[in-house]
């Protein structure tokens, strides 16, 4: 009975957190820094790690990729369809499973730094996957923009035109955000 329980939790928490990725998702497409979009859906990302798991985060990770496909990737799509697809389903789901896997290995010795190194390991991997996607599948594009924004390097171009805001904000607000999550984390296991 303890464990039907707990798979019913376990299935709540991820729809609620699924619904959570696609409205802020949809809501953080109107933020820009840039030419992109902040990811304000890697909080519950990691939120699902660290409450449901790396297979709810990966699956929340997905529907983060499946989102911006929709929303955010029209200028990639135009130069390569599978280049786009496999680049925003992969970062997504990657930044997923490995916040996922980071929480379980840390869990044991603390929860504070399980989430806490979760919440880094999320933004770094997102952005990470999506540079060398760039890189894999749009090189000659990076290049055209990055001349046309005024870079002479491409490197120059996505680190700092392309991502360096995004990024940071990514990462500073999981920082931030993580102490919530391990409140959220210690409510939840006094309810249970």
């Amino acid at each position: 009975m303890k464990q039907k329980r707990e798979t019913t939790e376990k299935l709540v928490l991820g729809a609620i957190l699924t619904a959570l990725v696609v409205i802020l998702q949809l809501m953080g497409s109107f933020i820009r820094f840039g030419p992109f979009s902040i990811s304000l859906v890697l909080i519950p990302i990691v939120l699902g790690a660290a409450t449901c798991g790396k297979s709810v985060s990966t699956w929340l990770g997905f529907v983060f990729g499946v989102v911006v496909l929709f929303m955010d990737a029209g200028a990639f799509l135009a130069i390569s369809v599978p280049g786009t697809i496999i680049t925003v389903l992969l970062k997504g789901m990657a930044c997923g499973f490995l916040a996922g896997l980071t929480y379980e290995l840390l869990e044991k010795v603390n929860r504070y730094l399980a989430v806490a190194v979760a919440a880094i390991v999320c933004p770094i991997v997102n952005t990470g996957v999506f540079v060398l996607g760039c890189f894999t599948f749009f090189m000659d594009a990076l290049k055209e923009w990055g001349a046309g924004a005024g870079y002479d390097n491409v490197f120059a171009y996505v680190f700092i035109g392309m991502i360096g805001i995004n990024f940071i904000a990514e990462l500073v607000s999981n920082i931030l955000l993580s102490p919530g999550i391990v409140r959220l984390l210690n409510i939840r296991k006094k309810d249970i």
